[in-house]
């Protein structure tokens, strides 16, 4: 199981935010977000938003640290990209 995880560089109530996906499945990133104890409400169409203090928490328990733009590259190249606006909260 890998997952990926970009710096937390986008800005959102106040904080900044990473985001976290799976190149195989959401079933998988729906685990390990689990895992992570992240709420299934920071699952946002084909990533989940993490806060900038549960990066490292992601990092330790096995995410890969990518650019954003490997993120993207990733989710297109798998499948899994959701466009904005397109089913977006479809899990």
């Amino acid at each position: 199981m890998t997952l990926y995880i970009d710096p937390p560089t986008w800005p959102g109530h106040g904080r900044l935010w990473s985001h976290l996906v799976s190149d195989v499945s959401y079933d998988e990133l729906h685990l390990f977000a689990a895992g992570l104890g992240v709420p299934r409400r920071a699952f946002d169409g084909d990533h989940y938003d993490l806060p900038s203090h549960r990066y490292a928490d992601a990092v330790a328990a096995g995410a890969v640290e990518v650019s954003s733009r490997e993120v993207v590259r990733l989710l297109r190249s798998s499948g899994l990209r959701r466009p904005k606006g397109l089913a977006q909260r479809r899990r």
